[in-house]
């Protein structure tokens, strides 16, 4: 796939990740839409899926590479003694999981001493798999996948983002959108953050923004992006932007004017984990 090889280390990590991502994958290509709660807000579920999904792919991970540390969103958490650590979102589109709309995925990244080397986002519904190391580029399926560098201007951008659960802060975005839909070509809200990411890396949106993501969202997928070469920045208070980067600065710019790179009004979720 990398037309480099890789070192033994990322070589393994990525193995690691591939083989997590494949379970976490069958679980859900399996798994019924049971077994439901809820989290900070009656729109935020949780699922059995969700539950067997990350177990299963920390089994594999532990297995491989016992030494490692892990977070996990639905709790899976360990130190490790490696300098390693996986970021692991065993369904990262739970409500499109439960409501039959085939728009899911598992994202596996490991961090080596703080920062992704490798990402794989599984996408079950498509039967892709999206996967980069830091330095050699990023595949979907085994194809080099790539930004869609100088396609769009501004105004003739496709853009994606993502709403959070609380009700406060979707009405901040809300506000956020209507600045920023009359200046681009469309908008696209389909459910998964790291789809999202991937996606902009490989050319089917120009842009991405989302505030308020958690490492498991955007970890693996932030560095598919970048390898695919999109432009991906932390901007203001939590605010994930990716696009190319000839749009990037124009972006950001129509961001900040919509007010974007602030925070939202009402309970602040928890801070990003380290």
């Amino acid at each position: 796939m990398f037309p480099e090889p890789l070192d033994a280390l990322t070589s393994d990590l990525l193995q690691a990740a591939l083989e997590a991502a494949r379970a976490a994958e069958a679980v859900l290509r399996e798994a019924p839409a049971s077994g439901v709660e809820t989290k900070v807000s009656p729109t935020d579920m949780v699922s059995d899926a969700d539950r067997r999904a990350e177990a299963e792919a920390s089994r594999v991970l532990a297995s491989l590479r016992p030494d490692d540390g892990i977070l996990a969103e639905e709790g899976t958490a360990r130190p490790g003694s490696s300098g390693v650590r996986w970021v692991l979102d065993p369904l990262d589109g739970t409500t499109n999981f439960l409501f039959g709309v085939p728009q899911f995925s598992v994202s596996v990244a490991a961090e080596v001493d703080g920062r992704a080397v490798v990402g794989v986002v599984a996408d079950p519904s498509r039967a892709e798999t999206w996967v980069a190391a830091a330095g050699h580029g990023a595949f979907v399926n085994g194809r080099r996948c790539r930004a869609a560098a100088g396609r769009s201007t501004l105004e003739t951008a496709l853009v994606a983002t993502g709403f959070g659960y609380r009700r406060e802060r979707r009405s901040w975005q809300a506000s956020v959108l209507s600045t920023v839909l009359p200046a681009v070509r469309d908008i696209r809200r389909l459910g998964s953050a790291a789809l999202d990411l991937c996606w902009t890396g490989g050319g089917r949106f120009d842009a991405y923004y989302e505030w308020g993501l958690n490492p498991w969202d955007f970890a693996a997928g932030a560095l598919i992006a970048s390898e695919a070469g999109a432009r991906v920045e932390v901007l203001g208070e939590r605010l994930v932007v990716a696009a190319d980067p000839a749009l990037f600065d124009d972006f950001a710019a129509l961001l900040e004017e919509a007010g974007a790179l602030g925070a939202p009004p009402g309970p602040e979720p928890a801070a990003w984990e380290s």
